[in-house]
């Protein structure tokens, strides 16, 4: 039969790693976004150890990452379904992220493996009908990025077995060897909220006009982390934050971190690391007290002890043992599942035979 010798070479491409992985990735013309890397670091990973894969996107004038992360960045693979190239078969995968359920209904009846990547639980039902789950279109495995959106997911999701790939912090994130400036960086999801909170913090506290904020939006990594490096402080403010690389990058930056503790607090977050509040109302008064501090340095050193020890975690080792962990599990998955595939279509056939 036809099926089943498209299954057997299909198995067979699972087991020489020869089978297509597509990462659907979202145009942000340009602007840098914690996401868009952290799919490219899976790619790039995955095509350094013998794997086959791209990142996908719906158009062919897709700006690229080229404009904010390194040059490194520009081979990695990019296909367009615009193009209409797109072949898929069943020993391929597609990873879909959580904002796209009306991508993932769409492709429900591609024969080829797909998995969900939840990295902002917050997104999952921005397209998501009412009454639809991931399963409905044929999505029963999801990767995310903490234990916390993990149990998250399976409280929602019953169905759909979850894998967690922790990011990793690039080493461009380094102390600065000199002094560091009474600058604050700072970073929210929303402009509106970093407009907001440095206006008002000059009217309360006049006596800090000196002082220098700056908006960490729209820069290239480098510029990114050059910026981290000569600021005293660091303000994060992100209810819906899935992970939270930012204060991470600040960590390892060695600049201490005052923030509002998200909706889903991330595992890595203790009450040691940073200073953190449940109540935006306090993030001024902390911003003021903490940046006195830093001026009569009285910042304890365990705060940047434990920013160390924090960010030691989120290594590329890590990152890259956690892929590879996962996606050799999801081609085993699919191995067996194409096997058991093809012996009942035999047992089929043999018994049309007799």
């Amino acid at each position: 039969m036809d099926k089943i010798k498209i299954l057997q070479e299909s198995i067979e491409r699972l087991d020489k790693l020869q089978s297509n992985i597509y990462v659907f990735v979202q145009d942000t013309k340009g602007n840098a976004k914690a996401s868009i890397k952290y799919a490219y670091d899976i790619v790039r990973v995955l095509n350094e150890n013998e794997y086959n894969a791209s990142i996908i996107v719906e158009e062919k004038a897709y700006g690229g990452v080229s404009s904010w992360l390194p040059l490194s960045y520009e081979d990695t693979p990019v296909v367009s379904i615009e193009e209409g190239n797109l072949e898929v078969r069943p020993d391929d995968l597609i990873v879909i992220p959580e904002l796209f359920a009306h991508v993932m209904e769409q492709i429900a009846d591609m024969p080829c493996n797909k998995v969900v990547l939840c990295q902002s639980y917050d997104y999952i039902f921005e397209t998501l009908k009412p009454g639809a789950t991931w399963s409905s279109f044929g999505f029963n495995r999801a990767i995310t990025t903490t234990f916390e959106q993990k149990q998250f997911i399976n409280d929602l999701f019953k169905k759909t077995d979850v894998n967690v790939i922790t990011p990793s912090i690039s080493e461009v994130f380094t102390k600065s060897d000199k002094p560091q400036k009474p600058i604050i960086a700072i970073h929210t999801r929303d402009q509106r909220d970093t407009m907001k909170l440095i206006k008002s913090f000059y009217v309360k506290y006049p006596q800090y006009k000196w002082v220098t904020f700056r908006d960490m939006r729209n820069l290239t990594q480098e510029e990114f982390a050059m910026s981290l490096r000569e600021s005293c402080l660091s303000v994060w403010v992100d209810d819906i934050s899935g992970f939270g690389t930012f204060p991470l990058e600040s960590m390892k930056s060695g600049v201490p971190v005052i923030g509002k503790v998200p909706n889903v607090k991330p595992e890595w977050l203790t009450e040691d690391n940073g200073i953190w509040t449940t109540d935006s109302n306090q993030i001024l008064d902390l911003v003021a007290a903490v940046f006195r501090g830093w001026l009569e340095d009285r910042i304890p050193n365990e705060v940047y002890t434990e920013m160390e020890e924090t960010v030691s975690k989120f290594t590329l080792d890590t990152f890259t043992n956690d892929v590879l962990s996962v996606f050799n599990t999801i081609r085993e998955e699919r191995k067996t599942q194409l096997e058991f595939t093809v012996d009942k279509f035999n047992e089929l056939e043999t018994e049309q035979n007799d």
